[in-house]
């Protein structure tokens, strides 16, 4: 019997129909990605997810750590609770670009994010859409914020007494007041920021001079 010769090219087109393998394709999301390999694994495992992830990623504005954050750990989370496969994830690639382009924008902060992704997940609609219809665009703006803190702090003269007094963990309870007053909308940054000068004042001695 004559040996079985196959052209090269032959070969080569025959590679090119065979899918990637799981190892395959866990190298290349770390090498082209900068994925971790934990992260890496655990998207490289199901093909269906695979997919999904690199249909994230196809998008310009995507950051890939970001994308993989998200599908390892909220749609994970919101998978595992409702027992739906990948086939079932209403959230299209796009629409999670748009809400974590949204939360670096300074759009949403994290937490708002989170329960707008849910909404996302039972519903399919776009996060655009389910921040407006709610009114949840993030308060950055100091000059809002600062009415919001001081009605804050009239309200609660026993915690402003202990913090004025020393008490210094007493302002992260404040903040968290302050957080719940906004229905979590305001900026943690500029939050703090407004309290914390709102808190000085109140700290500092009255002017006597005249």
């Amino acid at each position: 019997m004559l040996p079985l010769e196959v052209a090269r090219e032959q070969v080569e087109r025959i590679r090119a129909t065979l899918p990637e393998l799981p190892d395959a394709k866990r190298n290349r999301f770390v090498a082209e990605y900068g994925l971790s390999r934990n992260d890496a694994n655990l998207l490289s495992s199901d093909r269906a997810i695979a997919d999904y992830f690199e249909a994230c990623v196809k998008s310009p504005q995507a950051n890939p750590k970001s994308v993989a954050n998200w599908i390892t750990g909220e749609l994970f989370r919101l998978m595992n609770q409702t027992g739906a496969e990948t086939e079932q994830i209403q959230v299209k690639p796009e629409d999670l670009v748009a809400l974590i382009a949204l939360v670096a924008a300074g759009t949403v902060n994290q937490n708002t994010a989170k329960a707008v992704f849910e909404e996302m997940y039972a519903t399919g609609q776009s996060p655009a859409a389910i921040i407006e219809r709610k009114g949840l665009t993030q308060i950055s703006d100091a000059g809002a914020l600062a009415a919001i803190v001081e009605r804050v702090l009239d309200e609660n003269p026993k915690p402003l007494g202990e913090y004025l007094g020393g008490k210094e963990p007493i302002f992260q309870w404040l903040l968290g007041q302050v957080m719940k007053a906004t229905r979590g909308q305001a900026s943690p940054a500029v939050a703090q920021e407004v309290l914390r000068s709102a808190l000085d004042r109140r700290r500092a001695p009255p002017n006597t001079a005249g």
